[in-house]
């Protein structure tokens, strides 16, 4: 409009699009207008959502583990108990659904992923659970996740993120699942989007059932439950502690594990049991592995020195102890990295001192070391970690298929170790917090293949007599035993027991 020139009137329907000072908006047509001003958007994160931020940089900056980083940023930021369940829901969320989450913001970003601030792809993921997965509404979802990137990040890409997860919201989950695999003809890379899980991960997986006698139709309930949020187990140290306080805070008994607990009253640091370390947060299916190792009968002899021959950082090694006073033995626990020591000398501290003993070592020189020494050994071996994907759901995305091969080398390596140091008539048990094959059977098979002084014993059988569920477990039908969290609601443990041999002219001895 040229100086001096009327004004003109507007037409019907444009004086809506006038402020008060007549300059015009919407240029562009219907839009829809933040309800506040600029000077009044918030600009402060969200105590919850600003939690799950910085768990999800310490895992992708520093290759922490969440389930170590988010009680203590919890507790840093002193979120009460509603707050921390959605820390909780959220950070574990978007841990586990990244490979769904990243395929759909594929698609709603005008730039491959790569080339994105690492940290405005932590805020999208954040952003994307909420819309996708959780009783959020939209725009609560949409203003708390740009207000957080507003805060953390900066006013630019707080931009790019509303426009992004606006995008997200265009379709639901079922309609994003469809639309990124309805051209998809390989049923591990479908299972893989719709499950967010590497097609590698959903293949190891397929075999796995399969190796230890489950129908291979269960995957899509096996990947599943991988994805469900994991209740917090916790076992009373037998003869040590008792789970009233965490009863009467409303934890409820558990049905797989003797003196078990399931917990979801929120963060279990609150309860003096478990403060003291006679109350530990451990998963069931390990606490029935230490349970069997402890049960698992002997031949002819003593039943006095025990092993945990990979001991850290401690779960098992407190159970075993535990059970060991009880019965006037004592556990060694052997752990091979320095730091990893304290962490089961802690672990250990609820038990009496006379029951158990920390050794720092390698655990493939323990057999050579104190050869056929011990009554039992649990060989507790470092392996992928497969198993424990709901409550590790980083390291899905961590693992590579070349680990399984290195890791077996070790496997093999300390299972001679631990057969060499267990007397005649003694027994090892050799767990894993993986189903795949080749950590499992195959590391098995081999040691009994090779040598001629070792047998093998019926470990579902005692895995059953050691759970309140007896001959219903259901942990397989041969001489191995496999836990699952479709059919368990546990991690998926392997565990194999092994005898060495006796004298056959010395008498069986029933301990």
């Amino acid at each position: 409009m040229s100086p001096g020139q009327p004004r003109r009137r507007p037409e019907n329907g444009e004086q809506n699009r006038r402020n008060s000072q007549g300059r015009e908006r919407n240029r562009g047509g219907q839009r829809d207008f933040s309800q506040a001003v600029p000077s009044q958007r918030k600009r402060a994160a969200d105590p919850a959502r600003l939690v799950a931020f910085e768990v999800l940089r310490a895992v992708a900056e520093d290759d922490a583990y969440g389930n170590l980083v988010l009680p203590e940023k919890i507790r840093s930021h002193r979120l009460d108990k509603r707050s921390s369940g959605f820390a909780t829901e959220l950070t574990y969320g978007a841990l586990r659904g990244q490979g769904f989450y990243d395929a759909v913001l594929a698609t709603c970003v005008d730039r491959p992923l790569a080339q994105l601030d690492p940290a405005i792809l932590d805020a999208l993921r954040i952003g994307t659970h909420q819309l996708l997965a959780m009783r959020v509404p939209h725009h609560a979802a949409l203003d708390e996740t740009v207000s957080l990137g507003r805060a953390v990040i900066g006013a630019g890409p707080a931009g790019l993120i509303n426009a992004v997860l606006r995008k997200v919201t265009q379709r639901t989950r079922d309609e994003w699942v469809e639309e990124l695999t309805s051209g998809e003809s390989d049923s591990n890379r479908r299972a893989s989007i719709q499950y967010s899980h590497p097609a590698w991960i959903v293949r190891a997986f397929r075999q796995s059932l399969v190796a230890h006698g489950r129908p291979v139709t269960e995957i899509d309930e096996l990947l599943a439950a991988n994805n469900a949020a994991p209740v917090v187990n916790l076992v009373a140290l037998p003869g040590i502690g008792i789970l009233d306080e965490a009863r009467a805070a409303g934890g409820e008994d558990g049905d797989l594990a003797p003196e078990s607990m399931f917990y979801s009253q929120g963060d279990v640091a609150r309860l003096e049991s478990v403060r003291s370390g006679a109350v530990r947060v451990q998963d069931a299916g390990s606490q029935l592995i230490a349970r069997a190792t402890a049960a698992a009968e002997l031949g002819n002899g003593t039943d006095e020195k025990w092993l945990d021959l990979c001991a850290g950082p401690g779960g098992k090694a407190a159970l075993l102890a535990a059970l060991a006073q009880q019965r006037g033995a004592v556990l060694t626990a052997n752990e091979p990295a320095q730091h990893r020591v304290r962490l089961v000398a802690q672990a250990l501290k609820a038990v009496g001192q006379e029951s158990w003993v920390v050794r720092h070592g390698d655990g493939r020189d323990v057999g050579t070391q104190f050869p056929g020494h011990y009554d039992r050994v649990l060989v507790d071996a470092p392996c992928t970690g497969l198993g424990a994907l709901r409550r590790r759901p980083e390291a899905r995305w961590r693992r590579q298929p070349g680990d399984i091969a290195e890791l077996g080398v070790l496997q093999r390596e300390l299972l001679a170790s631990a057969v060499d140091a267990v007397r005649p008539g003694g027994i090892v048990v050799y767990a894993t917090c993986s189903p795949h094959p080749a950590e499992t059977k195959a590391v098995v098979d081999d040691i009994l293949q090779n040598r001629q002084d070792l047998e093998a014993v019926d470990a579902p059988a005692l895995l059953g007599d050691v759970s309140m569920r007896g001959s219903q477990l259901d942990a397989g039908n041969g001489m191995t035993a496999q836990l699952w969290p479709h059919v368990h609601v546990t991690d998926a443990m392997f565990m194999a027991v092994i005898r060495k041999k006796q004298d056959t002219t010395e008498p069986a001895e029933t301990k």
